[in-house]
């Protein structure tokens, strides 16, 4: 059974408005659930065998803080397409990871990773994490799917939501 984790970038700043979306960096808050976000996927071992996450500034650094968590952090893939992308781009990002992988991290921006999440989640998927995930998907939340099959044949409903973990459900 291959895991999917998909986790939302921490909160970012707006404080200097001359900074482009794409180089917004983690606010106070963000750089606190990053590490926190982490430490709870270490703690449950939701270790990644991949990492695939997108080039902006927020999501480098709560990959950056999250992964420093971790004993042997996986190799890590920046990615322009990931950056504000659709569900179709993030699932055909998805889609090139190599069957040797075993579990993959995906690190994103909404509301790209909430419609994939809506869009994979099929049968048996968690009543508690589907209706928490309708209501919203906040800043440095994150998912865990199940794939019963190879990342190349992934598609709407093939996944099993299992988990929807926030910031606010562990600190």
């Amino acid at each position: 059974m291959r895991q999917l984790f998909l986790l939302r970038h921490a909160k970012s700043s707006w404080d200097d408005p001359s900074l482009s979306d794409f180089q917004r960096p983690l606010a106070n808050r963000g750089l606190r659930a990053a590490p926190l976000m982490g430490r709870e996927m270490a703690r449950r071992g939701w270790l990644p065998d991949l990492a695939l996450i997108s080039s902006s500034v927020r999501t480098r650094q709560t990959w950056e803080l999250a992964a420093a968590q971790w004993k042997n952090p996986c190799t890590s893939i920046f990615i322009d397409t990931i950056y504000e992308a659709d569900p179709a781009d993030i699932l055909a990002e998805i889609k090139k990871t190599p069957d040797e992988a075993g579990s993959l991290l995906v690190i994103g921006h909404n509301p790209g990773l909430e419609l994939l999440v809506s869009m994979l989640a099929g049968p048996g998927s968690s009543v508690p994490a589907l209706e928490k995930l309708e209501r919203k998907f906040p800043t440095a939340a994150i998912v865990r799917l199940e794939i019963g099959s190879n990342w190349q044949d992934l598609s709407a409903e093939t996944s099993r939501l299992t988990d929807f973990i926030t910031p606010k459900d562990i600190a």
